[in-house]
């Protein structure tokens, strides 16, 4: 049985994912990644040959919970695993293709690979299951709403695995990252406030994940904000403009 710690990476190939990656490659753990960009992956495999694995796996494939199998077996097995992969936008306009792609990345492939590594755990005597949700999740952001919503739903599907973790007396451990405003795509300019780094982001994540917080708002600024928020009420949130 071997004593060096194994995570599995989901959405590892740039932003927040890749940062979180190499701090572990740091750390000494051997790591397994996935993403849709396979040359991305290998790039990062390429540079310390040995400690980790790739796969292309894309979320929104029927197929995925097959690739992530074949994956933790490269590895060798699996203690964390960290969902990473998600997508956003800004979108007023309500396009249909933007909203209903965000829904399919953000529930029904969250869902998927989720209930995946729900099922490894239960199988193989528990571990720790976190994902990077998003202080969107707190309210209905009006820029994005299939983004804010996606994002609460996420937040709700966690506690649930939780309280089912706990009936079916299951030794899991749920970590929900709720990471404030990133510079990442979703975010392109600099017109929201106290926008932070992937880099930064990523260094709080894996110590929430080190920690095993069951929820971890990043950083101390956002959980602020999000005390405040929560608070308001819903006739006047309707008339604030969060994004412009």
């Amino acid at each position: 049985m071997t004593s060096t710690k194994r995570i599995i990476i989901i959405g590892a190939t740039s932003g927040i994912g890749n940062e979180v990656a190499r701090l572990y490659i740091k750390q000494g753990w051997r790591i397994g990644v996935a993403g849709r960009r396979l040359e991305r992956l290998e790039e990062l495999r390429a540079e310390t040959p040995g400690q980790i694995e790739a796969i292309q796996l894309d979320v929104t494939c029927p197929d995925a919970p097959e690739r992530l199998a074949e994956l933790i077996r490269k590895v060798g097995g699996m203690d964390v695993f960290l969902l990473s992969s998600g997508v956003g936008s800004q979108n007023r306009a309500l396009d249909p293709e933007i909203e209903l792609a965000t829904v399919q990345t953000n529930t029904v492939g969250f869902t998927r690979m989720v209930t995946a590594a729900y099922g490894y755990f239960k199988e193989h005597g528990g571990g720790q299951l976190a994902v990077i949700s998003s202080i969107a999740g707190t309210k209905g952001l009006g820029a994005a709403p299939s983004y804010s919503a996606t994002k609460r739903y996420q937040n709700t599907y966690i506690e649930a695995l939780d309280q089912l973790a706990q009936m079916e007396k299951l030794p899991i451990v749920f970590t929900d990252i709720r990471p404030g405003f990133v510079k990442t795509d979703l975010l392109k300019n600099d017109k929201y406030p106290m926008l932070m780094s992937p880099e930064y982001v990523a260094r709080k994540i894996v110590k929430a994940i080190g920690r095993k917080k069951r929820r971890a708002v990043i950083d101390w600024k956002y959980a602020i904000l999000v005390f405040f928020w929560k608070l308001i009420p819903g006739f006047i949130w309707r008339r604030l403009p969060i994004h412009n």
